[in-house]
């Protein structure tokens, strides 16, 4: 069996962790089966490409940096921000690269170089792709509190004060007067 092909296979196993590791923030505001790390980055990568073309950016760069942004959480788990104050934020970049440390080159340099830009927040779409992790929380949020949780407002108002494209900012103030079963009627 070539090498390459076998750490590529193995990262694809520990990636589908992510289908296990549930956003534990959640679990404080009294919901008992919060989405999956997975879940939440399948839609923060399709708002990233939408937030991306409504900007002018590259919807698919944009989409696939969002595609990365939590991955670490396969070695970390999902921390709730309450957890600073007791734990020092790991670094993406370090997971990263002991994740894809047995990666053929050009695998391991793709995704290290999608989580750098993701966390250094220098481009265009690295800002479209943590917009749309804020934004897709604020849905979540928002989901949440229509199915009956109260204790969501926390989420609401720190995902919409992180906001930095227009419009993300413009999809959040909408988001709070939409219904989440809008779609149904369009």
């Amino acid at each position: 069996m070539p090498e390459d092909a076998a750490a590529i296979a193995a990262f694809g196993y520990e990636l589908g962790l992510l289908k296990r590791v549930r956003r534990a923030g959640w679990w404080h505001a009294g919901v008992r089966d919060p989405e999956s790390v997975a879940e939440h980055t399948m839609r923060t990568a399709q708002l990233a490409a939408l937030i991306a073309a409504e900007e002018g950016a590259d919807p698919a760069r944009a989409a696939f940096l969002a595609l990365w942004h939590d991955t670490q959480e396969t070695r970390t788990g999902d921390l709730p921000h309450t957890a600073a104050a007791y734990v020092s934020k790991p670094d993406p970049r370090q997971i990263t690269a002991d994740q894809t440390n047995a990666l053929p080159q050009r695998s391991r340099e793709t995704v290290r170089a999608a989580v750098d830009e993701y966390e250094a927040r220098q481009t265009l779409e690295a800002l479209c792709a943590r917009d749309a992790d804020k934004l897709e929380m604020l849905l979540q949020a928002i989901e949440y509190r229509d199915t009956g949780v109260r204790r969501v407002d926390g989420w609401i108002e720190s995902a919409r004060k992180d906001l930095k494209t227009e419009t993300s900012r413009r999809i959040a103030e909408a988001a709070m007067s939409v219904s989440p079963l809008a779609w149904r009627d369009r």
